[in-house]
């Protein structure tokens, strides 16, 4: 062992006890609660009853012997697992079993396209993989063809094929002492690629110190007026797939204040009531919809679900009704903390809004006006006009950002990578404006911004009023070519099943709730909206199939 007490810069350290490593977190809470419970999976959510509920002890050695298992397996600090599962305990073993080996993730989308996967396979080379048993048909092709190599089976969904091997057989025997490798704190962690609405995923490169800074800046911010005594107390729900930043983000910050966190294996709002319940759950994370169904479920059942455990409510993706923040603190208590959170996987969640920090004007405005609020604690988050100057208030900017917790660039893409951090910031791609109070609300994506006869549109606010009618399901507002405004506002229109709805009766509606050149120009109902990854509308493709629909 060597140490360094000379230098003063340019220090990168070899020594495991003060590193920045993911996989040392649950190393470092054996030392403090080892026999806290550290991850309880719902039904369906793990293979093997051992896993059901894990100790950080149990946690920890069970990682160490997957990774362990990698570095006997040949595979070196850096090499790839591709990873194609959804949540279970034996997939959360597996990604820090792989961060603890210095072995790079690279968690798929299970619901991309084959295409989708065959470009992150020829792109990410990975050595080995893992895969839940109920997706292996989907990547058979691959094994055929010796693009991926079989790896590492979760029993979830169907039975271990021949040419694979069990995710306990894997584990079995081997050591569950920490691996002796060495991790740097910007050593990339995992590859994660994002929803491309318009081209192939981009690959987002995440390091420990990336995953490790939002971990503590979300628990920062959600751990506060919990209502627990200390952080041990603290018991988060994990609903959303953790192939994603958002569910990771969730685990770990749950993981690195030493708390518990209860793991379903997709969102499915009858076991986010459970698991609220049963185990006593302080904190959750939902979209408006999610608690939206869930207030209907507390009232139709009264006294059935346990509400006095439940302090902090987040929420992402849209702004959250008025109505349902009021349902949810009848629930819950006025005391509960509702809190809106904002961000991508190239920054995780660089924003949030608490409703009692500004309740007045957020009653008053939500869900039109989607109130952002301020940085995270680690962020430096700012709206900036086309010099980069600081946008002035109400005037229309783009959303950038500096911290530790923000992506290291795209993976094999320097021109992109280039792009994004140009003027030294991160940029979102988010069109936002700051208010009187300085904080920021979210316009629409820059791209989908509307110039209609001199005002800009945003599909965001027009698309939030149309979900308020009680017969939509779901909506896409887009702009096209106009003689007469240059671009004017089209709403696609998905409604709910057995409801019948006219165009005069959505503008009647909307008249009063959004401006006269806010308003849609036509309305087009339709069965399905074009879906990318997830919930992610293609606008793109409706702009391009109407493009000439006010030529006609």
């Amino acid at each position: 062992m060597q140490f360094d007490v000379t230098s003063l810069t340019n220090r990168r350290a070899d020594n495991p006890w003060n590193r920045l490593a993911i996989g040392d977190i649950t190393k470092r809470m054996t030392w403090s609660r080892p026999q806290q419970e550290a991850l309880i999976s719902w039904e369906g959510a793990y293979a093997y009853e051992e896993n059901r509920r894990l100790t950080y002890r149990e946690l920890d050695e069970k990682a160490n012997q997957f990774a362990n298992a990698l570095l006997e397996e040949g595979l070196k600090r850096a090499d790839r697992i591709l990873m194609f599962a959804i949540n279970s305990a034996e997939y959360f073993i597996s990604q820090l079993g792989a961060a603890k080996a210095g072995i790079v993730m690279v968690p798929v989308n299970v619901m991309v396209a084959e295409d989708v996967v065959e470009y992150i396979i020829e792109q990410t080379e990975p050595k080995f993989s893992l895969i839940d048993a109920q997706f292996y048909p989907k990547l058979e092709r691959f094994f055929q063809s010796k693009a991926l190599a079989p790896g590492v089976i979760i029993p979830l969904g169907g039975e271990v094929p021949a040419d694979g091997i069990s995710f306990s057989e894997f584990i079995s025997g081997r050591s569950k002492e920490e691996p002796e490798v060495k991790i740097h704190a910007d050593d990339i962690m995992e590859i994660l690629y994002t929803a491309g609405t318009t081209a192939m995923p981009k690959g987002v490169m995440l390091s420990h110190m990336n995953l490790y800074m939002l971990s503590l800046s979300h628990a920062l911010t959600h751990s506060r007026g919990a209502g627990v005594l200390t952080e041990w107390d603290y018991r988060h729900g994990v609903y959303y797939p953790i192939f994603h930043i958002a569910g990771q983000g969730m685990l770990l910050s749950t993981q690195v204040i030493g708390g518990t966190a209860v793991m379903t294996r997709m969102p499915v709002v009858k076991h986010m009531v459970e698991t609220m319940s049963r185990e006593r759950l302080t904190a959750v994370f939902g979209s408006p919809a999610d608690y939206a169904r869930i207030v209907q479920i507390y009232e139709k059942n009264p006294g059935k679900y346990a509400t006095d455990y439940l302090r902090v409510a987040s929420y992402g993706w849209g702004p959250l009704a008025p109505e349902i923040d009021k349902r949810l603190r009848k629930l819950f208590g006025e005391d509960l903390i509702l809190l809106s959170y904002d961000g991508q996987t190239e920054c995780v969640y660089d924003t949030r809004g608490w409703h009692h920090k500004f309740y007045e004007k957020y009653a008053e405005n939500a869900p039109a006006t989607s109130y952002l609020g301020v940085s995270h604690p680690l962020y430096a988050t700012r709206i900036v006009n086309s010099e980069m100057g600081t946008a002035a208030v109400g005037q229309i900017g783009e959303k950038v950002m500096q911290s530790p917790c923000v992506m290291a660039g795209y993976y094999k893409d320097e021109q992109a990578t280039r792009e994004a951090f140009r003027g030294g910031w991160l940029h979102s791609g988010d069109a936002c404006k700051y208010d009187e109070d300085g904080d920021i609300i979210f316009v629409d994506r820059i791209k989908d911004i509307i110039k209609s006869r001199g005002e800009s549109i945003s599909t965001i606010r027009v698309e939030n009023v149309l979900k308020m009618h009680p017969k939509i399901e779901m909506t896409a507002v887009f702009g096209v070519p106009h003689k007469r405004l240059g671009e004017a506002a089209v709403a696609a229109v998905v409604p709910k099943s057995g409801e019948d709805l006219t165009e005069a009766e959505i503008l009647d509606f909307c008249r009063g709730k959004l401006a006269n050149f806010e308003m849609p120009r036509k309305v087009l109902f339709m069965d399905r909206l074009p879906i990318s990854v997830g919930t992610k509308v293609q606008k793109y493709k409706l702009r391009e199939q109407y493009k000439d629909l006010f030529e006609r």
